[in-house]
């Protein structure tokens, strides 16, 4: 077997491998003297067919189903020999392929690209200090009793906060227009779901009133048809109603998991939650700096295979989000939506790979233990979690490659310049926000200028 291997960019590598025709030939013939053994034609016992034709009937198939086979095994033996780290499978095709000539075929492949990684030294991180407050926990009580509010009917004029059930038909010009009317609509007023202007010019209304309400679609909005467009609304109003919020009593306290009721424990219990949320949120916060600066320092190729990869998994779990089923066909998903995306998170983990190869990084499962007890914590049953865990090879190595990348990033925080920045329990969440939505932007303008 003669092998050449050509470089065609920095990760893409062109195999060309000769077989010698004897081979081929030889492991041919020996197909079909074992396919001749089997065969029933009209005229001939079976096992007596002239191997003539035999070969007539069945030497194409045999020799293409004999030439895959030698193809694939001799790709394999040769990237071995050469050293060659594959990422994805190869586009194999055949060049020469007859009989008494050496096959020749070609391998196309991707390959892991070689990471030398340059330093992030003296990038500077903000970390978010906070402190959950007995004035977060107050607010956060207020957020659940309104969350768990019920609505009471009042005959008075709506506020602000009021909730109005309407009917409304919407008109542009004398013309009504499609998606613009409902009946028996609950609508929050200040909540901000409908056309900015809407639910303001509601404020004062009465159960039985009549209202034309004038307001402009924004120039962004998503039905382009409508989009900066003046739209008036024909609203009757049928109801108003107040939250009535619940006491903070036995039975509202028994809702959050303390059963006992005790109020002392129940917002010892919120202020934990909070704090843990909080944490997340550093930690999140922290780790898309270093890893944004892991990528601007260290720009490396990305295999498409590997993308695409990511691209497919990535289809899965908005279809998922969204509730569109499992016999949904994610390849109706156009990759153009999920691209940029996932090269940058191929990208990423190509980095933090080489970053625990380089530091020796690893967890075993007195680590994997400890971090599912520690996630395990906000369930009802921690140790059915744990244990569910723990027995699942696949959730056990999902829980240490989380640990991994925890260590590769506090590896590389050694390297930056760690920055404290105190802030409030709402700062902070609204920062990790501000954060996420940053990154979407990146990858919005990095879209831009690769179209």
């Amino acid at each position: 077997m003669q092998v050449s291997v050509e470089t065609t960019s920095q990760i893409e590598r062109r195999i060309t491998v000769q077989v010698p025709a004897a081979e081929i030939d030889e492991a041919v013939n020996t197909r079909l003297k074992d396919t001749a053994k089997n065969v029933r034609l009209n005229g001939f016992r079976q096992g007596r067919v002239p191997m003539a034709v035999v070969r007539q009937r069945y030497g194409h198939d045999v020799r293409n189903e004999v030439v895959g086979e030698v193809m694939r095994e001799r790709y394999v033996r040769a990237i071995t020999d050469e050293g060659l780290n594959p990422a994805g499978y190869p586009q194999i095709e055949a060049n020469v392929n007859e009989a008494g000539k050496d096959l020749e075929f070609v391998a196309t492949m991707e390959i892991y690209p070689v990471v030398e990684l340059a330093s992030i030294e003296g990038v500077e991180v903000e970390r978010p200090v906070v402190e959950v407050t007995e004035a977060d926990v107050d607010e956060m009580i207020e957020t659940l009793r309104k969350q768990n509010a019920s609505w009471e009917e009042v005959d008075q004029a709506a506020q602000e906060g009021d909730q109005v059930t309407i009917d409304f038909q919407g008109f542009i010009g004398d013309e009504p227009f499609e998606g613009g009317s409902a009946e028996n609509h609950d609508l929050v007023l200040g909540s901000g779901n409908f056309i900015p202007g809407f639910e303001e010019q509601l404020i004062g209304a009465k159960p039985g009133d009549d209202k034309e309400i004038t307001v402009t679609f924004p120039e962004d909005y998503q039905a382009e048809q409508l989009a900066g467009k003046e739209a008036t609304f024909k609203v009757k109003v049928h109801k108003v109603s107040t939250q009535a919020l619940p006491e903070i009593d036995q039975e509202f306290i028994q809702r959050f998991g303390v059963d006992d009721g005790d109020k002392e424990k129940f917002r010892s219990e919120i202020k934990k939650n909070m704090t843990r949320e909080a944490t997340q949120a550093v930690d999140n916060r922290v780790k898309q700096q270093v890893l944004e600066a892991l990528k601007k320092a260290n720009e490396i190729p990305v295999p498409s295979s590997l993308v695409q990869q990511e691209v497919d998994g990535m289809k899965r779990q908005a279809a998922q989000q969204f509730g569109l089923g499992e016999e949904f066909d994610v390849s109706q998903l156009p990759n153009e939506l999920f691209e940029e995306q996932a090269k940058g998170r191929v990208q990423v983990g190509l980095l933090l790979a080489e970053v625990i190869k380089l530091n020796e990084l690893d967890a075993g499962d007195e680590a994997i233990k400890a971090k599912v007890e520690e996630l395990a914590e906000q369930y009802q049953d921690p140790e059915q979690v744990v244990s569910y865990y723990m027995n699942n090879d696949q959730l056990k190595t999902q829980v240490k490659s989380a640990i991994l990348e925890e260590k590769a990033v506090d590896k590389l925080l050694e390297q930056a310049s760690l920055k404290d920045v105190e802030m409030s329990y709402q700062q902070a969440l609204a920062a990790a926000q501000q954060q996420a939505e940053q990154d979407e932007e990146a990858v919005e303008d990095d879209e831009q200028a690769s179209a």
